[in-house]
């Protein structure tokens, strides 16, 4: 296999510190197997490349032959290639990366590009010509790059932050365009060139929403239709009103305003310059790239799909004639057949995965197809077109790799899916594969037979037979454990295989198929082992085991070493292991040693009991030496040797199979070779880079001769070779390995005829377990075979198996123990039923009768763990409530000065509600204190200026002509004196009802200032802050006031209640309370009847109350078995010491006892009786009615009381409510005007901001255009040079074509004149012939040439001029001197002609360069113009903004009635004026109105002749003008500025109109001014008529000294007329040219002012029509 140059030059040579027994050793790269990660080029039309890892793969397609090239600079990063001139481009990974460019097929340098870059080109791509590299990277940069790499040189660059390309390409047709685009947008690169400069223009296109819609985007910067708001002030863009003034403003939207748009996936280029875009959501794009118009392409009808795939997301598109080709993730190629607008889709080849690129080749007969694995194939178009597969990828990244032994012709490898893969060494071929399936981990083949173990995630070994290379098969699975296989090692004779696990098992394992893989046992080291080493001898009985493991706590390593004997299968099983499958320690003499360094790998020496260590913390190699003494415990080891290994990053330490060679690899992904003596490196090879992680893997063969390395992230694999390798070192591996093999022959052969034989059968995966279970269901019940016994791991079984032994051992034992247990249950139990019965003194406690005091410790503690959790979890639970409850309280309650409350009627349905208000904040006071005391600054200013003003006044009144004037500054000062105390309805509040002070307000009509607003919104709010507290101190006197009138209502219902008791009376007392809102702190104290749960008490405590209750009653009751004087009151007296009043009612005669009698046995003396008890129950009757009709109008009486004081405080109460109502009012009135002046302060910061974003564009297009002046000048400049060289040129060639016969003169004219034609013949060029069938396929047809084309072509046509100057064509009869001095004028006239015509077409470049500069130029012009004209706008707005107030005014309800009339909302005119005035006008209008209106009539007529007369005068006066006007404007007709402004402007009328407004408000301003001058004027009079005196005395001195002055200047004009008179002449015609432009100045000037003249005229005449007095009738 074929390498590359690089190759050879970054081959592994000898390391000159190795020992001279290794000289001129060295390794060299056979070949390189890996799979593409980036798309796959043609570099010719019968060779494709791709990168992997460090190298260029070049694949041959006709004989399939592999060429390398390798980076000598680490991983190759992105690649491009060139066909028309066989080119590769490749960069290396690193900081400051370096583009290549190599030849092919020589693979020879042909130039390194450095460019500016940090990180890593992301892409590369060639122009069709191949003259041109453009590269492009995106952090930190962002840049792209045009390369002219023949000549090394950046042509140009431009960096766009933030656009992350995935595709770039160029215009096959036209290299100076170019696409590039990424998920999110589409940009179209046109390269501008002019002369040696290049320019990049870059135009992004705008993508249609997911729907496929154009969506029509407004311009956000200048909108043009946004509405007017002619109440709440200018309307500005969303940009302004977010606040932004930076570049973040011009593409600023609203999210409502975006939608989710297109995302392109792949482009490619038609023949027509346009471009076929795909998008994820299936939509196919066509652009224009001149107009950059998107049309959405339509389906022409739906097409079937295959097996239900979707055309979505095309990840790469191709052209091809009258359609594309494209690929997507549903693993279809569909061919798309475009015409127009409209799309056809066919399926044209499916695949198994997603087609991740398509690529035709140069002459369009085949097409590449390249999977997302990494497979590649080829189809070839033809009568019958043929798909061949080119690369067959491997399913999933390799984990490892094994030599089948002895390692000379195949080797094994593993991906993570479980893919097995044979190859052949030579050549790298697959021969024969295998798919388990399954999570793989590693690989090992077996020495001593045709068989390889394979570990996976699960924690099972899957065993192969390989005895057949093109068909491996499976045919044992060991399930050792769930731990996932981390190692897997055969010893070196191939005895055992050692199996480690991430739990930190080590399985023994018979290797040998014919005993079936049998399984040992197993050993425990640590769960993070990192390797295991093996060392059996020839000649020696065991095997010597090595487990290195590291120590993270004390940054150290440990060491596991151990032996098997090679007697192990013939030992029985109970020998060397437990029952569980655990190895003894006695049988594997186990030692244990530490080193001082953390190493990364440890390897186990063939001799003298030597470790050699790779230290993972520090660049070194060591070498121990085990002790010959037996040791127990841990031993130390400290290094023998230690050698830098050169090799940084974590690295794997090897041996060969003879043990005298040590081999390392690293992260760096170098491999040194060592000599074992030493440590001295022989050999060093770098097959990786570290950016891929360095390398995973490295196979040595058994024989030494081949190496297999294998990158960790790259994917690639290397196999090195021996270059050179000295003949002993040669012999002695050689040597080793034949008697390994003699010694393994027989087993080998043993193992392979057991493998080889018929009746040795192997059963795929899904096979062998069912068979299994069709063997299990033979032998098992139908609730066994629910277990799949596959599915247990064998240490699982093995403890299961123990466990069932153990059981049936000791299941008699078990039984007894069980049986004394209950007898002795049953003991305890009689003896806790006999203490029941014993006395309390001799009981024994429950714990007491407790055996095992340990196991209740355990329970109680248990207990308490839980409760003590659960108690935990509750007062976290509270405690999260209580914080909670702590933050709402401080928030809603604590931080109130006046907590909030309500206030409710006692018999109507009012309620009150005070203001809940907040303690002012020191800042807030602070700031009000400021704001008062620069209020009453203000004020005393003013009052001050008005002293001022009334002294001055009083001054001038002495004076008689300032009486009018005086009089006016009266009216002023009255109405100042007005305006400082306005009315409510001009305050717009109500606020001096409640005591408010506003004198310190600023008037509504004079907010302008920032300042004054904030200070105005601060004195709000203190009046806001003061009606509140002003409320709240009426409704705490209300609050009092209710709890006064309940404790009366309270004291009275006591006696009502006594009243109704007595009158026995079935009334409820009324008893008013105060509810929860008007106590809302009761809402934070938790009542005994609001808790619905009763307490818990524990039983102890329940005990204890009853117990207190009890002794409670007995002593009270003898208490009063003990008190006579008590009893005897009861007894005698009813308990009552003496009767009251109220006990009348209750009070009863008792009757005598013969009432019981009948009536005709009595006696008399009993009849006496009876008729005094009758009297006396008659008069206690009349007591009691007496009695009780005092009870009833007292109670009447109290019921009136309380229900007139209830009603009072209600009607009291209701007064409040509309006092609270009002106040609420009040409060909204002046929040009202706070909003208003908070919004005013939000549209002024809106304002500033868009002005200020205005002025930062405006600065910014400034910036732009003087880029664009220097460019077009810079451009103009070079155009003018190169325009003169072309010039010289062209005149050289003329001069050459006239100059012929005289050159020629000394022979004959008929010589001359054939000279002459044969002067003017010019050769044929013989153009490139192409092929009829490959013009058929190629869709491109024929496409410009490059520079080395024309170079090519000037070449051809110098050779053809040569066969012209052949002494064949020459005339007869010439001289052959004048022969050759003629040839010799016509390669200099050819020559010429074509210098010519390369500069007109390089004239004709630079010209277009500054024509397209001129036209940027003027589109930034546009666009400050354009800026300019909204600045205008915008400070016009700002004005009318600032001058128009938003003014808040009380109005009275139904004040005003309006009947038929249109209100208007356009009040920009309309002034206040107060009622009263209103009608004292009129009044004074009514009775002075018929005065003059008789006057008025009288002079009307008069005033009509004038005002026509006057009319008919101005007529005639403006049509002389106008005929002056227009007889001047023919004589000096000419284009200005005005017209021109007048034809480019789109809204001139809105610009008059402005200016108009202008000039409107400089009139106002002026008329003010005037007035002010005018004073002025009178006092200058004065100084001026002193001045004009001394100024009369100066004239006459000066006067004087003039004529001598005359005599003088006349004397000098004589002789400067005599010296100087042509100078004179042409300062008189300079002057008298300045004249006559000062005097079209001057003309243009007066008509401007005659047309302001006449527009103040008629504004004049309007304003004093409008002073004229309306008579409103009666």
């Amino acid at each position: 296999m074929s390498q590359g140059r690089e190759r050879d030059e970054a081959s592994a040579t000898v390391i000159p510190s190795a020992s001279a027994h290794y000289s001129g050793a060295s390794l060299s790269v056979r070949w390189v197997q890996g799979f593409p990660s980036q798309n796959v080029h043609f570099v010719n039309d019968n060779t494709i490349c791709y990168p992997s890892g460090n190298y260029v793969i070049f694949i041959n397609l006709e004989t399939k032959k592999k060429t390398v090239l390798q980076c000598i600079n680490g991983i190759v990063g992105v690649m491009a290639t060139n066909v028309p001139g066989e080119v590769v481009a490749f960069s290396d990974r690193r900081l400051k990366p370096i583009i290549y460019i190599y030849s092919f097929p020589s693979l020879t340098r042909k130039i390194k590009l450095k460019g500016d870059i940090l990180l890593d080109y992301n892409l590369l791509c060639f122009s069709y010509c191949g003259t041109y590299l453009a590269s492009y990277s995106s952090l930190p940069e962002f840049e792209l790059a045009l390369w002219n790499w023949e000549a090394n040189v950046i042509l140009c660059k431009k960096s766009n932050p933030g656009m992350d390309v995935s595709q770039m390409t160029f215009n096959p047709m036209n290299w100076r365009q170019m696409c590039l685009s990424s998920p999110s947008a589409v940009s179209v690169w046109t390269i501008e060139r002019s002369n040696q400069e290049h320019h990049f223009r870059i135009r992004l296109v705008k993508l249609p929403q997911e729907d496929g819609t154009l969506s029509n985007e407004t311009d956000m910067l200048f909108p043009t239709s946004l509405p007017k708001d002619l109440i709440y002030g200018p309307v500005l863009p969303l940009s302004a009103i977010a606040g932004l003034v930076g570049e973040e403003a011009e593409t600023f939207r609203p999210k409502d305003d975006i939608y989710p748009l297109l995302h392109p996936t792949m482009h490619c280029w038609t023949p027509s310059s346009d471009l076929y875009v795909g998008c994820e959501e299936g939509h196919l794009l066509m652009i224009n790239t001149e107009t950059l118009k998107v049309t959405v392409l339509q389906k022409l009808e739906e097409f079937p799909v295959l097996d239900g795939a979707q055309l979505i997301n095309p990840l790469t598109l191709v052209y091809q004639k009258d359609g594309i080709l494209a690929s997507g993730i549903d693993g279809v190629i569909y061919s798309f057949i475009i015409k127009d607008t409209k799309y056809e889709v066919k399926p044209f080849l499916e695949f198994d995965g997603p087609v991740a690129h398509l690529a035709f080749s140069p002459s369009y007969k085949m097409l590449l197809i390249q999977t997302d694995k990494g497979s590649v194939y080829i189809y070839t178009f033809g009568t019958e077109p043929v798909l061949d597969k080119l690369l067959e990828a491997c399913d999933g990244k390799v984990q490892a790799i094994s030599f089948i032994t002895p390692g000379n012709k195949y080797f094994l490898t593993l991906t993570s899916s479980g893919e097995v893969s044979i190859f052949s060494i030579e050549d790298g071929t697959c021969t024969g594969r295998i798919f388990l399936r399954t999570h793989a981990t590693t690989l090992a083949c077996s020495p001593s037979s045709s068989s390889a173990a394979m570990g996976t995630v699960d924690g099972s070994v899957y065993f192969l037979n390989i005895l057949d290379v093109e068909s491996p098969q499976l045919i044992h699975q060991a399930f050792l454990s769930k731990s996932p296989v981390k190692i897997l090692i055969y010893d070196q004779r191939g005895i055992f295989l050692l199996v480690g696990t991430e739990e930190g098992k080590i399985f023994v394992i018979d290797a040998r198929p014919s005993k079936s893989f049998q399984i040992f046992g197993y050993t425990e080291s640590s769960k993070d082992m990192l390797q295991i080493s093996t060392v059996s001898h020839v000649e020696s009985d065991v095997v010597e085991v090595l487990v290195l493991s590291p120590l993270s706590e004390t940054g150290r390593s440990r060491l596991e070493y151990f032996t098997l004997p090679i007697m192990l299968p013939q030992v029985v099983p109970e020998n060397f292991a437990d029952e569980r499958g655990r190895l003894k320690d006695n049988f594997t003499h186990r030692y244990l040693y530490e080193v001082e360094h953390a190493l990364s790998s440890a390897v186990l020496g063939f001799s003298e009991s030597k470790i050699y260590g790779f230290c993972s913390q520090v660049p070194y190699i060591c070498s121990y030496t085990m002790p010959v003494k037996e040791h127990t415990g841990i031993c130390i080891l400290k290094p023998q040797q230690k050698v830098q290994s050169k090799q940084y990053g974590a690295g794997t330490i090897y041996l060969s199979s003879h043990g005298l060679w040590l081999i390392t690899i690293a992260k760096c992904g170098v491999l040194c070779i060592r000599d074992m003596f030493s440590l001295d490196t022989f050999v060093r090879c770098r097959s990786h880079s570290h950016h891929g992680q360095g390398i995973q893997n490295m196979k040595m063969s058994m024989d030494g001769q081949h190496i297999l390395v294998n990158g960790k992230d790259d994917n690639t694999l290397v196999y090195l070779k021996w270059k050179r390798l000295g003949s002993n070192i040669a012999n002695e591996i050689f040597e080793h390995c034949h008697q390994l093999m003699l010694s393994l022959a027989k087993t080998v052969e043993t193992e392979c005829d057991y493998l080889a034989s018929p009746d040795y059968q192997c059963v795929p995966p899904e096979e062998e377990t069912t068979e299994f279970q069709k063997k299990l269901s033979l032998y098992s019940s139908q609730e066994e075979l629910a277990i799949d016994l596959n599915k247990i791991p064998w240490i699982q079984r093995k403890m299961e198996e123990a466990v069932k032994k153990e059981v049936r051992i000791f299941t008699p034992r078990r039984k007894e123990i069980k049986r004394g247990i209950k007898e002795l249950a049953q003991i305890i139990a009689a003896m806790m039923e006999e203490n029941e019965k014993l006395d309390t003194i001799a009981k024994l406690d429950e714990q007491e009768f407790c055996l095992d005091a340990e196991e209740l410790e355990r329970l109680h503690d248990e207990c308490e763990e839980e409760v003590s959790k659960i108690r935990k979890d509750v007062e976290m639970h509270n405690l999260a409530k209580s914080y909670l409850t702590e933050l709402i309280k401080e928030e809603c309650w604590n931080s109130m000065a006046v907590k909030g409350r309500a206030l409710k009627c006692f018999h109507i349905p009012y309620v009150v509600d005070n203001f809940p208000m907040k303690e002012r904040t020191e800042e807030e006071l602070l700031e009000l204190s400021k704001v008062i005391q620069q209020k009453k600054t203000e004020i005393e200013c003013l009052k001050l200026r008005k002293e001022i003003v009334e002294a001055q006044s009083a001054a001038t009144m002495v004076k008689k002509h300032h009486e009018e004037e005086e009089e006016e500054e009266e009216e002023d000062e009255e109405k100042v004196v007005k305006s400082t105390s306005l009315p409510n309805y001009l305050l717009g509040s109500l606020s001096t009802d409640f005591g408010a002070d506003t004198s310190l307000l600023t008037n509504q009509l004079e907010l302008h200032s920032r300042e004054e607003k904030i200070n105005q919104i601060i004195l709000l709010k203190d009046i806001i802050y003061n009606i509140k507290k002003t409320f709240n101190s009426e409704f705490d006197a209300a609050y009092k006031q209710k709890e006064i009138e309940i404790a009366r209502v309270q004291e009275k219902n006591v006696r009502i209640a006594e009243i109704i008791s007595d009158l026995e009376l079935e009334e409820k007392v009324w008893q008013p309370v105060f509810e929860d809102s008007e106590k809302p702190e009761r809402a934070l104290v938790v009542e005994d009847d609001e808790i619905s749960l009763q307490k818990y008490f524990a039983p102890w405590h329940k005990t204890k109350a009853e117990l207190l209750t009890a002794f409670d009653a007995e002593r009270l009751q003898q208490a009063r078995l003990s008190d006579a004087r008590h009893r005897g009151l009861m007894d005698m007296m009813g308990g009552v010491l003496e009767v009251k009043k109220e006990d009348i009612l209750r009070m009863v005669i008792p009757q005598p006892p013969f009432m019981s009698k009948p009536d005709a046995l009595w006696s008399e003396e009993e009849r006496k009786q009876f008729k005094e008890y009758e009297k006396k129950v008659k008069e206690l009757n009349e007591e009691r009615d007496k009695y009780r009709k005092s009870l009833e109008a007292e109670l009447k009486k109290l019921q009136n009381a309380i229900q007139e004081n209830t009603q009072n405080f209600d009607e009291h109460l209701k007064r409040l409510f509309e006092r609270r109502v009002k106040a609420e009012m009040v409060i909204n009135q002046e929040e009202l005007k706070i909003n208003n002046i908070v919004f005013s302060l939000l549209l002024d910061e809106e304002l500033s901001s868009r002005e200020q974003f205005l002025n930062n564009y405006l600065q910014k297009k400034q910036d732009e255009k003087t880029k664009t002046s220097e460019a077009i000048q810079k451009a103009r400049e070079d155009l003018d040079v190169f325009k003169e060289n072309h010039d010289t040129l062209v005149a050289e060639d003329k001069v050459l074509d006239r100059s012929f016969k005289k050159e020629f003169s000394d022979i004959s004219g008929h010589q001359v004149d054939v000279l002459y034609k044969l002067f003017k013949r010019r050769p044929r060029v013989p153009k490139q012939k192409t092929q009829t069938e490959v013009n058929t396929l190629v869709p491109y047809g024929e496409r410009p040439g490059s520079g080395k084309l024309n170079k090519e072509t000037f070449a051809q046509l110098m050779k053809s001029m040569d066969e012209l100057d052949n002494v064949s064509n020459m005339p007869e009869g010439l001289d052959p001197s004048v022969w050759e001095h003629f040839c010799a004028t016509r390669r200099a006239k050819v020559e010429n002609e074509y210098k010519v015509k390369q500069k007109a077409a390089c004239l004709l470049e630079m010209t277009t360069f500054l024509r397209k500069r001129m036209e940027d130029d003027d589109v930034v012009h546009h666009e400050i113009e354009r800026v300019f004209h909204e600045l205008v706008r915008l400070q016009d707005e700002k004005v009318k903004f600032q001058v128009n107030l938003t003014v808040q005014i009380l109005l009275k309800q139904g004040q005003v009635e309006l009947e038929n009339f249109q209100l208007t909302l356009e009040y920009s005119d309309a002034i206040l004026i107060n009622k009263n005035i209103i009608e004292e006008l009129n009044s004074v209008i009514r009775t002075q109105g018929q005065k003059k209106v008789a006057s008025m009539m009288e002079s009307k007529e008069v005033h009509k002749g004038i005002y026509q007369i006057e009319w008919e005068h101005k007529k005639m006066e403006m049509e002389m003008e106008d005929l002056n006007q227009k007889a001047w404007d023919i004589q000096m007709l000419f284009f200005s500025r005005d017209r021109q402004k007048y034809l480019n402007e789109p809204n001139y009328e809105g610009v008059i109109a402005i200016q108009i407004g202008i000039m409107e408000q400089t009139i106002s301003v002026i008329d003010k001014n005037h007035k002010k001058n005018v004073e002025n004027c009178k006092k200058l009079l004065k100084k001026l008529g002193k001045c004009s005196n001394q100024k009369d005395v100066a004239n006459y001195n000066l006067s004087c000294n003039l004529r001598e002055e005359l005599v003088a200047v006349s004397e000098r004009q004589d002789i400067c007329n005599e010296i100087g008179s042509k100078l004179t002449c042409e300062k008189i015609a300079r002057e008298r040219y300045d004249n006559l432009m000062k005097q079209q100045k001057l003309t243009n000037i007066s008509k401007q002012q005659a047309e302001q003249i006449s527009i103040l005229q008629a504004e004049v005449e309007r304003l004093r029509m409008k002073t004229f007095p309306a008579l409103v009738p009666m």
